[in-house]
């Protein structure tokens, strides 16, 4: 099942905010893009990877308690890695809804 991404301001404001700044730098012939552009390149990937399948062994989904679920403050906020093993490695914290085949994009940061 493929599920519709769905924003909240914060979320989309971050995601804008890092692929702006993959745009400012040009990449330079014979080497390696920026971190800025790798960064990009890399939510990009995370992003595709949970509207297919949020439980996608690569983005090591689970909970996290530190933020609250926007629609049900009972309900799980989850977790998912756009990089690993990284100095402030940066993640998604996402939820599914409020309408169904829906998930919430609540925040893309560095991890807490």
């Amino acid at each position: 099942m493929s599920f519709r991404l769905k924003w909240l301001p914060e979320a989309q404001t971050q995601y804008e905010a890092i692929i702006a700044a993959a745009g400012k730098i040009a990449p330079r012939a014979g080497r390696k893009s920026s971190k800025q552009a790798g960064l990009s390149k890399q939510v990009k990937k995370t992003l595709a990877l949970l509207q297919r399948d949020p439980k996608h062994p690569g983005l090591h989904t689970h909970p996290y308690h530190g933020y609250a679920n926007p629609y049900e403050p009972g309900k799980p906020l989850w977790e998912a890695y756009v990089q690993n093993r990284t100095p402030g490695a940066y993640r998604v914290f996402w939820c599914y809804g409020p309408n169904r085949g829906e998930l919430t994009i609540v925040a893309i940061t560095p991890h807490p």
